[in-house]
This record gives structure tokens, C-alpha cells and sequence, in this order.
């Protein structure tokens, strides 16, 4: 669930040179966006995505929470979780999209969720007096 700002960067070197992509990747991980990544692998293109995450992982830590679906909206969809380290040696292929979560993006229930930070802005009774509920700390 994408509930705060995020980018979306296609790996394809194909039209856009890779010194550029690369510049991409270094301000989305610098401006702590949630990445949403296609185009990541090709049969000429294996080592892209790794390439992207040895840059991120210049900026983030190893431990990231991350995903990735392959066939989205496809019969056979697939869906992973995993760390930014075991991301960068995964294989994936051009129908898959992989999502590269913020500093506060968690896994739960083995889905990847990236709050809008209602949850750190104010406290329990805050909540409760502006009109919210008990289960305020899942938004």
C-alpha cells in the first residue's frame, strides 16, 4: 500500500542513458521516496537491477523492505517480499515490477505497506479527538 510520495524509474537503458538512471535512483534513494522500478531485467539487460540496488544500497540500509510482482493483473502473478540485500540477487524478468520501499515502510502480513506518517505526527488521545478510532496506528 503506497500511501505517502513515491517515484517511479524504469531501468532501460535503451533511450535513456544509464549515467542518467543512475542520477535518478541516487535522488529518489536521497529523498527517501518509495521506488516503484520497471523495465528491470532483459535478456540483454541481466545485471540492471542489481546494478540499482548496489546504488541504493549506498544510501539505504540492507535491510530495506522491499517487493516485487511479476504478471501484475496476469494470470500467474507472483508476489515476493524481501530486503534490499536479497533484492539485488533476485532474477526477475521485464514482466515483473519491483517496489523499493522508504525508511518507514514495513512488511506486514507479507504485503509492504508505507504509512503517510499520521501514526508519529500525534498521539493516541490527538487522534481520538479528531474524530479517529481505536485502530488509528494501522494508517
Amino acid at each position: 500500500t503506497l500511501g505517502h510520495d513515491f517515484c517511479v524509474i524504469s531501468l532501460s537503458d535503451l533511450l535513456t542513458p544509464w549515467e542518467q538512471i543512475k542520477q535518478r535512483l541516487d535522488a529518489a534513494a536521497y529523498g527517501d521516496f518509495a521506488i516503484v522500478i520497471y523495465n528491470p531485467s532483459s535478456r540483454k539487460r541481466r545485471e540492471h537491477l542489481r546494478r540499482a540496488c548496489d546504488i541504493l544500497l549506498v544510501h539505504m540500509e540492507k535491510g530495506r523492505a522491499c517487493g516485487y510482482v511479476e504478471n501484475i493483473g496476469r494470470e500467474g502473478t507472483q508476489v515476493q517480499v524481501c530486503t534490499l540485500e536479497e533484492l539485488r540477487e533476485r532474477e526477475v524478468n521485464m514482466f515483473t515490477t519491483v517496489f523499493i520501499g522508504n525508511s518507514q515502510t514495513e512488511i506486514i502480513h507479507g504485503k509492504l505497506v508505507t504509512r503517510r506518517g499520521y501514526h508519529t505526527k500525534w498521539d493516541a488521545e490527538t487522534v481520538m479527538e479528531r474524530g479517529g478510532n481505536e485502530d488509528w496506528t494501522r494508517y
